[in-house]
């Protein structure tokens, strides 16, 4: 049995690591506020600028861009994967690391040669011990970004795919649900996809465009792969700090019951302790009188 000194020792280390875990729940609280502020007001902005962008790729044929255009074959696949770039927020970065890795592989099992374009450093770092190749990484940004990171991440698969670097484009974020949900979400970005919309009940409405709608199309696009970009950026930002509070949450509770555990244990060994003094008093009273 550990001796009462290493027992209190123990005591003061775990409430000294509660002390951490709560202050790091209430940052990881505060940043959360902001980040989740960001994505719950453009989230609307992306989903509108995706239902105009369907409207007006279904007037027009895939030919009028090309990065509306599906290649017949599909030899080089990017996958953009957006992590966290510190730890200490549970399996978050795990469950997008391992669904970026279980595409990866999927797509190398048809053939296809794949490349990371990795944005946060638990992206990198993962893809790294794999046989992937990552074509360019975005570490230390995480933490302080803008629409320029999403810009320049945007340009660079934009002007891949334009090349023939890259056949098809998909990015892999975590997608904020809510503070208690945060999803591993893999999306196509490139070649621009425009799902089939069911014909309105009654009179479809019926609009003018200015300029044409090939015109609109090759201003937009290359907006919308960025908005797609931003809108993961945003979304793994605001899941990295719900994740880490929860985590940090738990990690509270477990030192307050490790806590709790300790001092059981240290209150039986005092006691025994005491026992264990008393009897040899008692039998070298014995002793004395004999």
């Amino acid at each position: 049995m550990a001796s009462l000194r290493d027992i209190q020792n123990k005591i003061v280390g775990v409430k000294k690591t509660k002390q951490i875990t709560k202050a790091m729940n209430m940052v990881a609280s505060a940043k959360l506020r902001g980040a989740q502020n960001r994505i719950e007001r453009f989230r609307p902005y992306a989903d509108k600028f995706q239902d105009i962008l369907i409207d007006l790729a279904s007037r027009a044929d895939a030919s009028a861009h090309p990065l509306l255009e599906k290649r017949e074959e599909i030899n080089n696949v990017g996958i953009i994967l957006v992590t966290s770039d510190k730890g200490l927020c549970g399996s978050f970065n795990a469950n997008l690391c391992n669904l970026a890795n279980k595409l990866a592989k999927q797509k190398q099992s048809e053939g296809k040669n794949v490349t990371f374009i990795c944005i946060g450093k638990k992206g990198r770092d993962f893809i790294r011990k794999t046989n992937f190749e990552i074509a360019t990484q975005y570490a230390e940004h995480m933490s302080n970004f803008d629409f320029q990171l999403a810009s320049e991440a945007g340009n660079l698969v934009i002007d891949g795919y334009l090349s023939g670097q890259f056949d098809e484009v998909h990015v892999v974020y975590g997608q904020f649900v809510s503070i208690a949900k945060q999803e591993a979400t893999a999306s196509q970005i490139l070649p621009a996809e425009t799902p089939e919309v069911e014909a309105p009940v009654g009179a479809a409405s019926e609009y003018i465009f200015e300029p044409s709608v090939e015109g609109l199309l090759a201003e937009l696009l290359p907006r919308y792969v960025k908005v797609q970009v931003y809108r993961g950026l945003l979304d793994t930002s605001a899941s990295e700090h719900a994740a880490r509070m929860s985590a940090m949450d738990n990690a509270t509770k477990n030192c307050d019951e490790m806590v709790d555990s300790l001092t059981l244990v240290y209150n039986k060994a005092r006691q025994a302790s005491i026992t264990t003094q008393l009897m040899d008093i008692v039998g070298g009273a014995e002793a004395l009188k004999g």
